[in-house]
């Protein structure tokens, strides 16, 4: 069995991730720090080069590699649910945790990150975090199981939270 955390960029997953694992005694792995290590080169780097389709195909193939591995904590991707294929690949022998938060939540905990690319292109950081969350949003609650809304917690809070979920 498994944790796999999804959720848009800035709602805790590697926080979270980390402290579960640490509590749990699991393995946690980074999706986007694990392509990044096997292309040798940062996200925005991947994206200027390649274009998102080949990062998403890297994406895609990191989800089944670690789809098939157990004992872990998986903190993926914001867009990792761009492709149904990662969903299912990930929710084999997993319990999937959604961690939300709102768009001024995710905006003032993200807003100078410069590991990410734009995904819209011409638009302020909020409209982006806006369209883009829009438009996942049910992506992200038919994949879950369960849901944690971050806006008020802390990690540790929300750690403790997902850390019960797995008991169950």
């Amino acid at each position: 069995m498994k944790i796999v955390l999804i959720g848009y960029r800035g709602t805790g997953k590697s926080a979270v991730g980390a402290l579960v694992a640490q509590h749990l005694q699991l393995s946690c792995v980074g999706m986007d720090a694990e392509i990044v290590n096997r292309a040798g080169i940062p996200i925005p780097e991947i994206v200027e080069k390649y274009g998102w389709p080949t990062f998403r195909d890297m994406e895609s193939e990191v989800a089944r590699d670690l789809a098939a591995r157990d004992h872990m904590v998986i903190d993926t991707g914001g867009g990792v649910i761009e492709r149904a294929e990662n969903i299912v690949a990930l929710q084999k022998d997993a319990v999937v945790i959604w961690l939300k938060a709102s768009v001024a939540t995710i905006v003032s905990r993200i807003q100078g990150d410069t590991q990410r690319p734009s995904l819209t292109g011409g638009k302020s950081f909020t409209e982006e975090v806006e369209t883009v969350l829009a438009g996942r949003v049910s992506k992200y609650k038919q994949a879950a199981q369960y849901e944690i809304d971050t806006d008020q917690l802390t990690p540790k809070q929300v750690a403790d939270r997902v850390c019960r979920i797995y008991r169950r």
